[in-house]
């Protein structure tokens, strides 16, 4: 288990660096097809999907609970990168919820007990988890659509962040139920991986395109673990926490990340020239350097 939590460690810190260098791309062309034509984001795109690669293999050597809480740790590098994009020093307040929203959510993953057990998913589970998610992503951008600032990226971000716990959770079946034998990848969940990938990207570029990174990656960072284990518990078979001593610890530690997702949510947005423009605002490359 512990080879797969180091290795998911290598992946989350590639995926972080991926995400800075395309939400740099994504909110000054904007979350259209004109971004797979720049370089920095098909770079930053090969470097995520490297990431996560390893996090796939990760997935299949240890369970989701143990897996994905790795992640959350890369936020306090993503943000920083993402500012130095911009030409400008990460302010205090990104660093400070940055790393109360890692530290809150590694409290609350902290708590959840790993047993690597064999994951199954019955096909009715597996269109009923698409089909949930489907509907959490289309009205939290139904609903953003009339929204704007931190709360319309915050809410695109829930919706990416479900979309890529459902990859998560499909490759840990598919992963993780191998036990030797590939002849188990032909099965239609092998097909929906990239399938729900795609869509994944699409989202997450959505959400990235608002300008205030730190939120939404916080959000896709919190809602993706969390959707995870939950997953992982209901139809996987695998443990949540009962002991009743634990309550106290789970309320600090989420007390703690909503702090740092207010503090985030807070923060002003970084803005491209051309999104700058087309909403009067002053160019955030030039307001960094000043």
């Amino acid at each position: 288990m512990w080879v797969g939590v180091a290795i998911a460690l290598v992946g989350a810190l590639g995926y972080a660096l991926g995400a800075a260098l395309q939400q740099f791309e994504a909110v000054s062309e904007g979350a259209t097809f004109a971004l797979v034509r720049r370089p920095r984001w098909l770079i930053g795109g090969i470097i995520g999907f490297a990431g996560a690669s390893l996090h796939a293999v990760a997935l299949s050597l240890a369970p989701l609970v143990a897996v994905q809480p790795v992640s959350v740790a890369t936020l306090v590098f993503a943000v920083p990168l993402a500012a130095t994009l911009h030409g400008r020093r990460p302010r205090r307040a990104e660093i400070l919820g940055s790393v109360a929203v890692a530290a809150g959510l590694l409290g609350l993953m902290l708590l959840v007990p790993a047993h690597n057990v064999t994951p199954v998913l019955s096909d009715r589970d597996g269109i009923g988890l698409i089909a949930c998610v489907g509907g959490i992503a289309a009205v939290t951008f139904f609903v953003a659509r009339w929204l704007r600032g931190p709360v319309k990226a915050l809410l695109m971000a829930i919706g990416a962040g479900s979309v890529t716990a459902t990859v998560s959770t499909f490759v840990r079946v598919v992963g993780g139920g191998l036990n030797g034998d590939l002849s188990r990848l032909l099965h239609w969940f092998t097909l929906a991986i990239p399938v729900l990938l795609v869509c994944a990207i699409v989202l997450l570029q959505k959400s990235y395109a608002v300008g205030y990174f730190g939120i939404a990656y916080a959000g896709v960072q919190v809602v993706d673990p969390l959707t995870s284990v939950t997953a992982g518990a209901v139809l996987l078979g695998e443990s949540l926490p009962s002991e009743a001593g634990k309550a106290i610890p789970a309320l600090l530690a989420a007390a703690v990340l909503i702090a740092g997702t207010v503090t985030l949510g807070r923060l002003a947005p970084d803005h491209g020239r051309a999104t700058a423009v087309s909403e009067g605002l002053p160019d955030a490359v030039g307001a960094g350097r000043a």
